[in-house]
């Protein structure tokens, strides 16, 4: 039984190998469909891509057509743009030059007539320099004198008669002028005079304090100068000790501080216990008092003037210029003296007394803090009577007693007459002698550079200056505007209170002998 199994196992293992091959065959055969349905999906992709491409392609080269169509035309508008500008531009130039040329011949044919009326001219003037020629020398042989001499003769004639009637015109003016003001200014000006006075102080930056002994001076250094430094840092004020023997010297330009230091140091002295505590304590009695001094220095000065109605800081501010000086003329009394001259003048004239005085009162009122802000004395006073509600009147008296500004009315000239009659009344006020001698060159520099001047000489302390011409050189007619002229150029280029004094003098001599 054992033979069977093996023909069995012969067709099992046979079947099994058929089974395989016949496998494998169809594995072979489904391979290949599948190979050749992906070269049938590769060959329609590329033809695909191929298509596209080319679509692609027309597209682009259509795009590309389209775009050089649109620039050409874009270029062939802008050439013909530019070729009509360039044919108007042309046209425009033809039409220039057309009338260039226009103009060119008008100008030649004017030229011609010019040349034309020119040589006729010529021939005119040469006419006529003839004739003038002729004229000429039968008037030098009848007159006797040539052309330049007969020119000479008939500008000085002019001349003699322009200067004859100028000098008569400023006579007659000045002589005018004075018949209708001279009596009447007179009267004022030596009215207010009589009845006015004026203190007078030196105008010093400087105070002196006597110092009893040198065991003093050491307490008033200190150790090592604490004490002079609290001093000065407390005051403001400089102490200068050791170049005045017996004596402290307080140097300084606000006079208030001055005063304060002087009243501070004087009762340390008396006291004799000096340290900082104690100079800081002294120095703020000091303070106090002097304080209330300028409050009735203010008070006095109404009452002396018989103002009321100032407004209380305005009274401190007048009390401040009792320690204020200007041209060594102590300041309170100078407007003390101006409110007296405003009043007796605006009597005189009938006007406002009391505005008059108020206004000349305050005209200076700024210089009382013109050390400590800046600007001008005239300013300063304008903006403190206005911040404590003066009246417009006083206001414009305060801007334009030095001019400054044009003044609004008869109480604003006043006051500005009143201030001049006051710094220029002799004693009240003082120059340095570099000052006085400055002023006495100038006036003699000035008078001397005009022609005809043979010496001038200043006198009256520089009020006046006398002037002596060569008669020869200056007529009368020529002296009246000479003495014109030196006073206008006084005014222009100098500095001085009150008025100068021209004095022009001609004097003919003739001598002779008897034998």
């Amino acid at each position: 039984m054992e033979w069977l199994w093996i023909p069995v196992a012969a067709a099992g293992i046979i079947a099994a190998i058929v089974a395989y091959l016949l496998g494998q065959a169809h594995q072979k055969k489904v391979f290949q469909e599948k190979v050749g349905t992906a070269e049938q999906r590769s060959r329609e992709i590329i033809d695909e891509a191929v298509k596209a491409a080319e679509t692609k392609k027309r597209e682009a080269l259509l795009e590309v057509k389209e775009e050089s169509l649109r620039q050409k035309n874009e270029l062939d508008r802008e050439i013909r743009d530019r070729r009509n500008e360039i044919s108007k531009s042309e046209k425009r130039m033809q039409n220039k030059e057309e009338a260039l040329d226009r103009k060119i011949d008008a100008l030649e044919k004017r030229e011609t007539a010019f040349g034309q009326k020119e040589e006729s001219l010529n021939k005119k003037h040469a006419e006529a320099d003839r004739k003038i020629s002729e004229i000429t020398k039968e008037l030098e042989r009848v007159s006797g004198m040539t052309s330049e001499q007969a020119k000479e003769h008939l500008l000085k004639a002019v001349e003699d008669d322009v200067k004859t009637d100028a000098a008569r015109l400023v006579k007659e003016l000045e002589q005018k002028a004075r018949d209708e003001a001279s009596e009447k200014a007179k009267e004022i000006v030596v009215t207010a005079i009589q009845r006015c006075a004026a203190e007078n102080v030196a105008e010093n930056t400087i105070t002196v304090v006597q110092n009893p002994s040198d065991e003093m001076k050491g307490r008033i250094i200190g150790r090592e100068g604490r004490n002079i430094r609290t001093l000065e840092t407390a005051t403001g004020v400089e102490l200068i000790i050791d170049d005045t023997p017996d004596a402290v010297v307080l140097s300084a330009f606000d006079p208030v501080r001055r005063e304060i230091a002087r009243v501070a140091l004087e009762k340390l002295i008396v006291d004799g216990r000096i340290h900082p505590a104690r100079i800081e304590e002294m120095v703020e009695k000091a303070k106090k008092e002097v304080d209330q001094k300028i409050k009735e220095a203010g008070e006095a000065a109404l009452q002396e003037v018989g103002v009321h109605g100032i407004h209380p800081e305005l009274v401190k501010y007048l009390g401040r210029m009792v320690y204020r000086t200007s041209y060594g003329q102590n300041a309170l009394r100078h407007s003390i003296e101006v409110a007296h001259l405003s009043g007796l003048m605006a009597s005189e004239l009938g006007l406002d007394v009391r505005l008059a005085k108020r206004a000349g009162l305050l005209h200076d009122i700024g210089k009382s803090i013109d050390h400590e802000v800046e600007g001008s004395h005239v300013q300063l006073g304008a903006d403190l009577c206005k911040k404590y509600k003066e009246s417009a009147v006083v206001v414009n008296a305060v801007e334009s007693h030095h001019g400054d500004v044009e003044p609004t009315s008869m109480i604003s000239c006043i006051v500005q007459a009143a201030d001049t009659i006051s710094a220029a009344r002799p004693g009240a006020r003082r120059e340095t002698i570099e000052t006085y001698i400055n002023r006495l060159k100038q006036l003699e520099e000035i008078t001397n550079s005009y022609a005809g001047v043979e010496k001038s000489f200043a006198v009256q302390a520089g009020r006046e200056v006398r002037v002596m011409v060569i008669p020869e050189k200056v007529s009368d007619a020529d002296m009246v505007l000479l003495a014109r002229n030196i006073s206008k150029q006084i005014e222009s280029e100098m500095t001085y209170p009150g008025q100068i004094k021209v004095n022009v003098i001609r004097e003919s001599r003739v001598t002779d002998y008897a034998k």
